[in-house]
């Protein structure tokens, strides 16, 4: 899964910090950002972006591997 922030949307409060800190932290401009993506469970994650109260979170799934499927 792809994790992306929308920086000018992002107000800094800091809760997918406080649910997902090992994916999440503000930077020096107090703006989220992905420091790992895969640092928290999925649910975690997920409860993360779904808490953000301006939605600048988004998570992309990764499209399977076509050539794996054959």
């Amino acid at each position: 899964m792809k994790i992306t922030v929308d920086k000018e949307a992002c107000i800094g409060c800091g809760t997918c910090v406080a649910l997902a800190p090992n994916t999440f932290e503000l930077d020096a401009e107090g703006k989220s950002e992905v420091i790992n993506p895969n640092g928290d469970p999925e649910v975690d994650i997920k409860k993360a972006v779904e808490a953000c109260p301006v939605g600048a979170i988004k998570i992309e799934e990764e499209p399977a591997d076509s050539e794996a499927i054959k």
